[in-house]
């Protein structure tokens, strides 16, 4: 037997891809094996990288790693801005995080109270086979949870918490090391930018509004939704401007949606999370995080009953973070900025969570059709199968229902939490 056998369904594999796992594997001592590779998620859940489990077992021993693998399809990685995602990953694991935890280290914050990642074995970043190797964390018990349903209370203040200490660490690095911040903000890539320089981007979120308006018959909703999708990247680009130079802002995760955030639980609870997707983290404000998880990950109810609680666990668990590293909060992000910053963030959020609310209620099939579509090489072909796809108004009645039920939660929301004015948004 050769030291190492992967199976058929890793044979699109590149010989450099095949190496890097078989030095993972190495390294834990699992040689002479064969490695086994299982599919991660469901179809709908992946759409800018391939994640698979690899697997390795030897007598009584099993080792288990995470690999995001870049697609091939030159379209898809050019419209998802592949090389730049999976670099923008790579800073984040092999530098970023890394000196984060050299922060804590020196601040003698026990390692259980640390910021919480998943172990990175191993980056290749030579175009077009970009892989990122990482720890399973279903190994020590976290799960994913289900994405169509709201988080809860418990969970949602997690993921505040590890927010509190990602944004209070960036903070501490950008007053105790403020070159090493800029470098590392420099390298982090904001890819809304650069879709504010691409003509069909912009067409592409013009065009899904106009499909979405279709769908709504009050006005008090056409209103408040006018010019959200179809400006939103115009808007991340001008956010981007704004916080560039801000003395507030952060290095944020990015995309703190729930099949990027997973959860142990005890007794059916959550009692601890881990962030594990870095590909959109870039130089923002600490409400970008905190508004990408609230209006994606949360329903109506659950957002009325807790919202404002939310915001005051998360300063107050910023101001807890904050102090370790003797910095002061009303110095560092006073209270009047996060506030600010709420309303700030507010239409270019609606429009996102908007978007982002036609992804997570795509049915399975339509998702099998998306990916058709994404991997698509004809330009013309690709962005009008994507326009097709992504279209609200040909999908079954029961997600359309279910779209616009979350449509109209957000800007209800939105309206009563003050962010918005559905007579006077233009």
């Amino acid at each position: 037997m050769t030291e190492f056998e992967f199976d058929s369904h890793m044979s699109d594999l590149s010989v450099e891809q095949r190496e890097l796992i078989a030095n993972v594997f190495k390294e834990h001592e699992f040689k002479d094996i064969k490695i086994k590779v299982q599919p991660v998620g469901s179809e709908g859940d992946n759409f800018g990288a391939n994640v698979k489990r690899i697997i390795g077992e030897k007598d009584d021993k099993t080792f288990k790693i995470i690999a995001k693998i870049a697609p091939k399809t030159e379209m898809l990685r050019v419209m998802a801005n592949t090389v730049i995602f999976f670099k923008n990953e790579h800073v984040m694991y092999t530098e970023v995080l890394p000196k984060f935890t050299e922060l804590e280290k020196a601040a003698n914050i026990p390692k259980e109270e640390r910021l919480r990642y998943a172990t990175c074995y191993g980056t290749y970043l030579e175009a077009p086979n970009e892989m990122i190797l990482l720890e399973d964390l279903e190994v020590p018990g976290y799960k994913m949870l289900d994405k169509v349903t709201s988080l809860s209370d418990e969970a949602v203040k997690l993921v505040l918490k590890n927010f509190a200490m990602l944004h209070s660490l960036s903070y501490a690095l950008k007053y105790e090391q403020r070159e090493t911040f800029e470098k590392f903000c420099q390298r982090l890539v904001n890819t809304w930018v650069l879709m504010a320089g691409v003509p069909e981007m912009i067409d592409y979120f013009e065009k899904l509004e106009v499909d979405v308006q279709t769908l709504i018959d009050d006005d008090k909703y056409k209103n408040a939704i006018k010019n959200t999708i179809g400006q939103v990247i115009l808007r991340a680009s001008e956010l981007a401007k704004t916080y560039s130079s801000s003395k507030f802002s952060v290095i944020q995760q990015g995309d703190s949606w729930t099949n990027n955030i997973m959860f142990r639980l005890e007794d059916d609870r959550a009692v601890e999370c881990c962030m594990i997707d870095y590909q959109l983290s870039k130089r923002s404000s600490p409400v970008a995080d905190l508004h990408c998880l609230i209006f994606n990950c949360t329903d109506y109810a659950t957002r009325a009953k807790h919202f404002y609680d939310w915001i005051d666990y998360y300063y107050l668990q910023l101001d807890k973070r904050l102090a370790k590293f003797e910095l002061k909060t009303e110095e560092v992000y006073p209270r009047y900025q996060l506030e600010a910053d709420l309303k700030l963030f507010a239409k270019f959020s609606l429009g996102h969570a908007i978007v982002m609310a036609g992804l997570v209620f795509r049915e399975a099939g339509n998702a099998t059709e998306l990916k058709k579509a994404m991997n698509n090489d004809d330009p013309n072909k690709y962005m009008d199968g994507m326009i097709e796809q992504t279209k609200l108004s040909t999908s079954d009645p029961a997600t359309i229902k279910k779209f616009k039920t979350r449509l109209e939660e957000l800007v209800d929301s939105f309206i009563e939490f003050g962010y918005i004015n559905a007579s006077k948004i233009v």
